[in-house]
């Protein structure tokens, strides 16, 4: 049996001020596979953004640690991250922004430049290469963002409600653009999102987390009964509807269970 590419093993983490100290995760564990789609979801305010933040390297966890066995000497892979917003700067047109990441890094190297410009052909920005962002659409300037972001080709991909800023149609095709191209291109990924139809359509699993400190409640393969993966199709599949019926009544055991607290 083949080992999992990533192990989160008993992560735990608080913030700390003068006043007090917030438990945000309490004993996280979790593997992810190669070229596995994971969905975390979770009340709001449960501590998603905070664990993609120590996946990302960005927050020391104050208990635990994550492993990748089939890296050597302990090493880390490359990790792209893509956030909410695109932050495309608007001084850069948008061949600008794309290589932003090859700029600083150095490496803008005619290998690296061509496959930049394959994904701008193949994802539909070719001929709006030299456009500034705000003349294109929200959805497209999504698109740009993660190109930028697979400009460096990292192995890990992290997503934390990269849709949210768009309108509901826009929403829906857009992140099936993108999860098409994470797929494509045999990326590993983990999502945070709110949107449970998001995370049902999209995923191959999706890491159901407790009301803060958050823990995990469940953990759901999802297997779907179409031919092809589209966030439009997947709606349609039989199953589908177990699946949101049964994310929304733990989501609104959550809910339940926060409000007693509160009121007790």
């Amino acid at each position: 049996m083949k080992s999992p590419y990533m192990v989160l093993e008993h992560i735990s983490f608080s913030y700390h001020n003068m006043q007090a100290e917030t438990i945000a995760l309490s004993d996280i564990s979790f593997y992810v596979n190669k070229g596995e789609f994971i969905a975390i979801v979770g009340p709001s305010g449960c501590g998603k953004s905070t664990l993609l933040s120590i996946i990302a390297g960005l927050l020391t966890p104050e208990e635990g640690k994550i492993t990748f066995p089939d890296m050597k000497d302990s090493s880390k892979p490359q990790i792209g991250y893509m956030l909410q917003h695109d932050h495309l700067f608007e001084w850069r047109n948008i061949y600008q922004n794309v290589t932003l990441g090859l700029d600083i890094c150095k490496c803008k190297t005619s290998e690296n430049l061509e496959y930049v410009n394959e994904m701008l052909k193949d994802y539909g920005l070719w001929q709006f290469r030299h456009k500034r962002p705000s003349e294109l659409s929200g959805g497209m300037k999504q698109r740009a963002a993660l190109i930028r972001t697979l400009a460096l080709k990292p192995d890990l991909l992290l997503l934390d409600e990269p849709f949210s800023a768009l309108d509901n149609q826009t929403r829906l095709y857009v992140s099936g653009d993108i999860c098409q191209i994470i797929r494509k291109e045999k990326k590993t990924a983990i999502l945070i999102t709110h949107d449970l139809s998001e995370a049902i359509s999209l995923s191959d699993r999706i890491i159901l987390l407790t009301n803060r400190p958050a823990k995990i409640k469940s953990q759901i393969p999802v297997k779907l009964s179409v031919t092809e993966r589209t966030p439009l199709k997947a709606r349609s599949a039989p199953e589908f509807n177990d699946y949101f019926n049964l994310l929304w009544k733990e989501l609104a055991d959550e809910d339940q269970s926060r409000t007693i607290c509160t009121t007790a």
